[in-house]
């Protein structure tokens, strides 16, 4: 016998990522400054967009199991990857901030400059606000 997981699967980064963008535009850092909340937002990312991967690899699973009209799945599917994609790209700019303030990685200039560059353009306050 075969599930369908996706339904399962697909509520949690949305509930996840839409609570990282909500922390990203309201301002609760101010009203709240004691929380460490760059710590909280890069959990609410990194755990968000694992969870879409995995609601994309369900979403292919299920599209064999329930056979549904292609075209609608055409349009979830290329929504889901777009939006996936621009979360993605926040987690590498919050990556390459954590890799840059590694002591570890300081000796690599090439590294420090390439996780410079994606730390400046994809940690954007104007970019992440954005997206």
């Amino acid at each position: 016998m075969t599930y369908n997981l996706h339904p399962i699967f697909v509520h949690f980064p949305i509930a996840l990522l839409f609570l990282y963008s909500v922390i990203k535009i309201i301002p609760l850092k101010k009203w709240f400054p004691s929380l460490a909340w760059r710590d909280i937002e890069r959990l609410l990312l990194l755990v968000g967009v694992l969870g879409a991967f995995t609601a994309m690899v369900t979403g292919n699973i299920a599209m064999n199991i329930v056979h549904p009209e292609q075209k609608l799945v055409d349009t979830h599917a290329t929504f889901a990857f777009l939006t996936t994609l621009l979360y993605v790209l926040l987690l590498a700019g919050e990556i390459s901030a954590v890799i840059r303030a590694k002591e570890y990685f300081k000796n690599s200039k090439a590294v420090v400059a390439v996780a410079s560059f994606l730390e400046k353009v994809f940690c954007h306050p104007v970019f992440s606000a954005i997206i």
